[in-house]
């Protein structure tokens, strides 16, 4: 089978309006995570979310395309079109009549649904956007950047909450490696900071009522983490077969070498506390990369700082790394950046790899009083150098959806 390189990286979130400046507020450790001004608050529990602040849709795109595009539309554009300038595909190459698209989301266009539902409830039905089922659903990223950039091979999503963007980076590099296609352009786009998800995540109990510190409401193995912090964004990935990126002499970031996907069967929303699913994910992910725990380098973590969901994940760490477990550094970019459900993965993943160009780990500043579940886990205070060769990354979404990915740098 073909081995598959990461020859593109793209990104918009809440520190960051691109790569570069992604790696650069990554290293000094900056947190996008304030309070929300895209609506008023007032008789919302949680009223924190780390925004892609002063973001101008038509400074990316022509006015009418960003008029027809929901905010998570517009951020997969952004991403997308960084993506493949950043990989030096041609143009006008034939690359593109084969070439697939598979950019996930975990809920879609909900800012468009909630607006129109407002319109009709006020106005009546021949007031609602003709273009309101096309803003909405969940696949329209892959469509807007497949017509944008004239790609033609296969066009889908994946939807599985907050695994979404790893499941749809894994499909991609399973089309690549049996030679259903050379190149893939893949990863997720979220954007629903909108009163009725914060409202319903926050009723669950899902976020973090920490409105009085948003800088430090996100505690991923903290003994004082309350849950996790909403953020919007998206993150694109350029996948290639190694043949055809060595061809075209294409940087390579690194190899998509194994992937793992499993279900808990548990619940839900909560994952299986004994990380049973997780486990099984990761195991295959080092099997079929013929990688030892012993040369795992860093994990970049799933890590939500909720109770429950960041111990399960280092339980299953435990399970499957062993003693080899305390020379890992670990990674928990939703510290700095949110959560950004379905894009979330892929979003944390280009920051591990772009740190991993200088064998850097950025730190966890929240990390305040580490709970004793976590006292013997290398979890940097600080950005630190350390050599990185393998990067393992975790996705786990609602509904018992686990992925993994082991990344190797050339």
């Amino acid at each position: 089978m073909k081995r598959v390189a990461i020859t593109g990286l793209g990104t918009i979130n809440s520190i960051s309006k691109n790569v570069n400046e992604y790696k650069e507020n990554l290293k000094n450790l900056k947190i996008g995570i304030d309070k929300i001004t895209q609506f008023d608050t007032t008789d919302q529990k949680v009223k924190i979310a780390a925004e892609v602040k002063d973001f101008k849709a038509s400074d990316y795109m022509d006015r009418k395309k960003a008029k027809r595009y929901d905010r998570y539309l517009q951020f997969a554009m952004v991403a997308a079109n960084e993506a493949i300038e950043d990989s030096k595909l041609e143009k006008d190459g034939v690359w593109k009549e084969n070439a697939s698209v598979i950019i996930a989301s975990g809920i879609g266009g909900f800012k468009t649904l909630y607006n129109e539902f407002h319109v009709m409830k006020e106005k009546g039905s021949k007031f609602v956007s003709p273009f309101l089922i096309p803003m909405m659903i969940a696949d329209m990223g892959s469509g807007v950047v497949s017509i944008e950039h004239g790609i033609k091979g296969a066009n889908f999503s994946t939807m599985s909450a907050c695994a979404s963007s790893i499941h749809a980076i894994i499909v991609s590099a399973m089309m690549i490696k049996h030679g259903y296609t050379e190149v893939a352009i893949t990863g997720g786009s979220d954007a629903c900071i909108d009163p009725m998800p914060i409202a319903a995540f926050a009723n669950m109990t899902a976020l973090s009522q920490r409105n009085d510190d948003p800088k430090t409401a996100s505690r991923p193995f903290d003994k004082g983490r309350d849950g996790f912090v909403m953020a919007e964004g998206s993150g694109v990935l350029v996948l290639e077969s190694e043949d055809h990126a060595k061809k075209r002499g294409a940087k390579i970031y690194g190899y998509v070498d194994g992937f793992g996907m499993t279900g808990d069967s548990y619940h839900i929303s909560k994952s299986d506390p004994e990380g049973n699913g997780a486990a099984r994910a990761m195991k295959q992910t080092l099997e079929m990369a013929n990688i030892s725990p012993e040369q795992v380098d860093v994990v970049s973590c799933h890590a939500t700082s909720t109770p429950v969901g960041d111990f399960s994940e280092v339980l299953a760490l435990r399970k499957v790394l062993g003693e080899s477990l305390k020379n890992v550094t670990i990674q928990a970019t939703k510290s700095l950046i949110g959560h950004g459900l379905g894009a979330a993965g892929v979003i944390e993943l280009i920051g591990s790899l772009v740190l991993a160009e200088e064998n850097l780990v950025h730190g966890m500043p929240n990390l305040f009083e580490r709970d004793e579940e976590f006292i013997d886990l290398n979890i940097p205070h600080k950005t630190e150098e350390r050599k990185i060769k393998t990067i393992l990354k975790n996705s786990f979404g609602f509904g018992g959806h686990n992925a993994s990915l082991l990344i190797v740098k050339e």
